[in-house]
């Protein structure tokens, strides 16, 4: 037996001697023990007050006392450390209501109950009600005296956000209801006393009901009492034929929450007793050619977007349920992504000419003179397909997805030795928590019910979110590897166990966790942008790439032996990938760099690739590509005429949009105006391709796995709006 004294070298215990540490050689537990025989002196680190050390794990200096002794119970500390946690973590709602900063249950059985943290005040009317008394704004509810003028501020703005989203739902609603037009034949009426005309039933007899002129003022007060209550039952007996319908039916519940669902229940209140639903077969034909144009007629302001602006042409393959190989073909332009068509080729292999010809089937039919570029992933016969498409358009881009080539350079990094360690660790705890019902029942009763990002099998930036999931969590993952819960499971004590406790409570662990994120963050941060369609990306993903890779080797201490081995993969696959001449050309003309940093003119590379570019947008318009680099490329990079404005200048907020600010100030050099706009207007990634697959996976299931190829088709194009 082995006694390793604890002594305290933290503020406010420094040098007391908490107790001794009694152990086995051969592993169990240990426990706080004086009386034991042979001591070895330990240090406990504390944190600098005891507030901190009940909401921060203990960490013990002393590699053997982790590995070999874990886990072991420190019983009155951490019982005091456990109640005190739990009982916040009861008392504090999982909300992110601003008001639950300045406020906490009484009861957790009574959510109405909210005391004040500033003057002890209970609110008896829930958070609102306490947001009230802080932001002094109503005169129903007591001011409270105490409260600062941040914490006013903030619950004012909150209340404010409240009220603003009520009324706007509330005119939503009501817009919905005005939207619903049927062709009446007759009314439901009830005839009113006193009224020669009768009455139409509608959305107001919920507050209002004919009162007969005769009755007196109490008698009247009464009816409208009992019609109130009628209406109320009225509603409710609707209700129950509505869920029933979703219940046996396996209908999410967020279903309601649906416009369209909305307008379908006002459509048929409106038509009244006696409406026939669809048959099966009016669903699958007439009535869903009829929605398919109806959508189309809804996208005529996009296809006017693809011919002013031009548009990208994407395409990815997928197996579905039954194992048929499908080829998808979405457009995208300033506007968004839409749905163009889905073709089987479970016949045919999937060769450069095959893919090829399907590319070229969707460029005619949209029309090869609004096509500016083709994205796909960086597959081999992809590529064969991008030679044959130059052969017969050589006018048109094909690119490669940056989505999928900035998740190969995560890929790549992940794969270098320093950081597969942390991600193997990671993934082990994660997977052997998830692994066991018993431990992840404890994880989350630790976690307040939150979970750990668990890393996907495609993607690598999930990876990432593992990682920041984790780190996120470190301070309750701590606390439940050194509680008597944990050690209690017999899944604990095996290896895995053993090595998952290990993990967590290792320091040099979490340091090469933050490492990692710091390192592949600006990256994730790039792979964002371009994954998204909440702006064209075009013109932002070689400087954003540029940026990262600054501040990749900010992280290393701008130390080249340091971060080299990392830049390099990002270099590697950049390379042929996104430093082609229609990312050059799309970097230099968007202003919102070139205006910050005019040495990108003086940059041989980019200014070789402009050129290239230049060419390819109007090959064999020898005048237009003369004007375009050797007369108007001037004025833009000297800021002549419009250029030169002080409102040109908002190019500056990485929110603006690129080509919209071409088209103010451009006018002068029309000749790159028409090139800038086209090619700022241009999306740089194919993940509308790889989200229309989810989009098939929730209308191809296993109770509709007959869908033919064409009617999935009209199924999925209802998404792109």
């Amino acid at each position: 037996m082995i006694a390793r004294r604890l002594r305290a070298v933290g503020h406010p215990y420094k040098g007391e001697t908490l107790g001794f540490v009694a152990a086995q050689k051969g592993g169990g537990g240990c426990s706080l023990d004086p009386s034991s025989g042979r001591n070895e002196e330990l240090q406990l680190v504390l944190l600098p007050s005891r507030e901190d050390l009940i909401s921060s794990p203990i960490s013990l200096r002393g590699q053997d006392l982790v590995s070999s002794l874990l886990p072991f119970t420190v019983s009155p500390l951490m019982s005091e450390m456990n109640a005190t946690t739990q009982q916040e973590n009861v008392l504090k709602r999982k909300s992110d209501d601003v008001g639950w900063e300045y406020g906490s249950l009484i009861d957790p059985s009574n959510l109405d109950k909210v005391k004040c943290k500033f003057c002890n005040h209970v609110s008896t009317g829930g958070i609102y009600r306490l947001k009230q008394h802080v932001a002094h704004v109503s005169n129903v509810v007591a001011k409270c005296k105490k409260s600062s003028q941040e914490a006013k501020d903030r619950c004012k703005k909150s209340l404010e956000e409240a009220s603003k989203k009520r009324r706007e739902k509330t005119i939503r609603e009501l817009e919905l209801r005005d939207s619903v037009n049927i062709s009446r034949v007759g009314d439901e009426e009830v005839n009113v006393a006193g009224r020669s005309e009768p009455h139409k039933l509608g959305p107001l007899d919920k507050w209002t009901c004919p009162i007969d002129p005769k009755l007196t003022q109490a008698e009247a007060l009464h009816q409208q009492k009992i019609n109130k209550e009628l209406w109320k039952k009225r509603t409710h007996e609707v209700q129950q034929y509505v869920a029933r319908w979703m219940y046996n039916h396996a209908i999410p519940f967020n279903a309601c929450d649906n416009d369209d669902f909305k307008l379908m229940c006002e459509a048929i209140g409106r038509f009244g007793p006696g409406f026939e639903p669809p048959s099966k077969h009016d669903l699958r034909e007439t009535l869903l050619s009829q929605e398919h144009a109806r959508v189309k007629s809804l996208l005529q302001e996009r296809d006017a977007e693809k011919m002013k602006n031009g548009c990208s042409i994407m395409t990815d393959a997928w197996s579905d349920r039954k194992r048929r190989s499908i080829m998808n073909l979405c457009t995208n332009c300033a506007d968004g992504s839409s749905f163009i068509k889905s073709k089987e080729m479970s016949a045919v292999s999937h060769t450069s000419e095959v893919i090829f010809q399907l590319v070229d089937e969707g460029i005619e039919e949209i029309g090869p003179e609004h096509v500016v570029q083709v994205v796909t992933d960086n597959a081999s016969n992809n590529m064969g397909a991008k030679k044959i498409l130059l052969e017969k358009r050589p006018n048109m881009f094909w690119s490669s997805c940056a989505t999928h080539t900035i998740n190969l350079m995560l890929q790549g990094i992940g794969n270098l030795p320093r950081f597969t360690k942390v991600l193997d660790k990671a993934k082990a705890f994660t997977i052997f928590v998830y692994g066991h019902t018993r431990t992840l029942d404890c994880m989350r009763h630790f976690s307040s019910g939150k979970e750990i990002i668990r890393p996907g099998v495609t993607r690598f930036a999930s990876a990432y979110l593992t990682l920041e999931s984790l780190l996120d969590k470190k301070d309750q993952l701590r606390k439940m590897v050194v509680d008597g819960r944990w050690d209690s499971l017999r899944e604990v004590k095996s290896k895995n166990g053993k090595a998952a406790t290990t993990t967590i409570m290792s320091m040099p662990f979490w340091k090469d966790v933050k490492l990692c994120l710091n390192v592949f963050e600006p990256l994730v941060k790039v792979l964002r942008l371009v994954d998204g369609d909440v702006k064209p990306s075009m013109g932002f993903v070689y400087g954003e790439i540029v940026k990262a890779k600054k501040e990749i080797k900010e992280v290393y201490g701008n130390v080249a032996s340091r971060y080299k081995d990392v830049i390099d993969v990002v270099e590697k696959k950049m390379k042929d990938r996104l430093d082609s001449p229609l990312h050059l050309a799309a970097y230099l003309l968007n202003p919102y760099y070139s205006y910050a940093d005019t040495n990108i003119f003086d940059d041989g590379t980019i200014t070789e690739g402009f050129i290239s570019c230049v060419e390819t947008f109007y090959h064999g318009d020898d005048s237009k590509q003369d004007q375009a680099v050797n007369v108007e490329l001037r004025k833009f990079q000297n800021r002549e005429g419009s250029f030169a404005k002080k409102l040109a200048r908002t190019c500056q907020n990485f929110e603006y949009n690129a080509a919209s600010w071409w088209k103010l100030y451009g006018n002068e050099v029309p000749t790159l105006q028409r090139m800038a706009m086209r090619i700022l207007s241009l999306t740089s990634g194919a993940s509308a391709c790889e989200r229309n697959w989810s989009t098939f996976e929730n209308i191809h299931t296993k109770k509709r796995n007959r869908l033919t190829t064409e009617r999935l088709n009209d199924l999925s194009f209802f998404h792109t709006i």
